[in-house]
């Protein structure tokens, strides 16, 4: 294997769904060759005929004992029984290379892969997939944590080599860890995706349409903020002391939607310790806003 690249390799991927898929194009852009995958619903094979044209659809077992990198692309609490199951089947030997997609395991929950002489990867994109051939694109230039065995250094190298393959950056993440890791980054992006669609729908429920077309330079805006100014990004009602604006929100939201207002006291009161953190909200004032979003509707 030459020194940053590895050697062409074919990959198995299971399954082809929106990480597997997607990974799968990007591989075969570099060079390797998938060379199967499997899929079950009509979403998996449409997408496997969309971004893995030409790519025979076989078992699970089929598809990672005829790999060279076996690429397992499954939801996080299917994938400790898949591992176990590919093993008991023995379909995984020595030399070959085993990654999984799961942000949430490191390469603990491949053990099972390892007593066959498999050299585990966990490699998880720092991406929103939503499975079309967009994605390929965007994985270029993201993050990818990178996990391999402690104290494997041939392990990490490999992982590395294979993102930087993709154009992407990696990002060593120690096993211990990843379960940290992993909540951070659900925590920041799908509770963003909840926050971004509660807006629109109020907008919407106000009749202030497109809700999209509007909110979306004040959401890219804050968002830019958030990453390059950190807590002094902060501003409205709540950052600024503002309790009658704050009152009234909660009472429109209440009508609204008492589970959205639930929602709104939650992060409003954790935007009120950042800010008062940050120096941006007096003490006094914060315990008004605090006060406030703990009285009864």
């Amino acid at each position: 294997m030459p020194a940053g690249r590895p050697a062409r390799l074919a990959v198995g991927v299971v399954s082809a769904g929106r990480v597997g898929a997607v990974l799968g194009a990007a591989l075969t852009r570099v060079g390797h060759q998938v060379v199967a995958t499997s899929g079950v619903s009509r979403e998996s094979v449409n997408r496997a005929e969309a971004l893995l044209p030409g790519v025979p659809l076989k078992s699970p077992d089929d598809v990672v004992a005829g790999a060279d990198l076996a690429l397992l692309a499954v939801p996080d609490d299917v994938l400790p029984g898949l591992v176990r199951g590919l093993a008991a089947a023995g379909c995984f030997r020595p030399g070959q290379i085993v990654v999984h997609t799961s942000g949430a395991h490191g390469t603990g929950v491949l053990a099972a892969a390892v007593e066959h002489g498999v050299l585990p990867l966990a490699l998880h994109p720092v991406l929103t997939f939503a499975g079309r051939s967009e994605d390929v694109a965007r994985l270029a230039g993201a993050s990818v944590g990178v996990t391999a065995t402690d104290g494997d250094e041939v392990g990490w190298s490999v992982g590395e080599a294979l993102v930087v393959e993709l154009g992407a950056e990696p990002v060593r993440v120690p096993e211990e860890v990843r379960p940290l890791y992993h909540a951070a980054l659900a925590h920041g992006a799908n509770h963003l995706v909840t926050l971004v669609r509660d807006c629109a729908d109020l907008l919407d429920r106000a009749g202030i349409r497109p809700a999209e077309r509007l909110i979306a330079p004040l959401l890219s805006a804050a968002l830019d903020n958030a990453l390059r100014l950190g807590d002094r990004a902060l501003t409205g009602p709540v950052a600024r002391g503002d309790t009658g604006t704050v009152r009234t929100h909660l009472r429109e939201l209440d009508t609204a939607d008492p589970g959205l207002a639930r929602t709104y006291r939650a992060l409003a009161a954790r935007t009120a310790h950042r800010a008062r953190s940050a120096g941006l909200l007096p003490d006094h004032a914060a315990q008004d806003v605090l006060r406030i979003l703990t009285e009864d509707p």
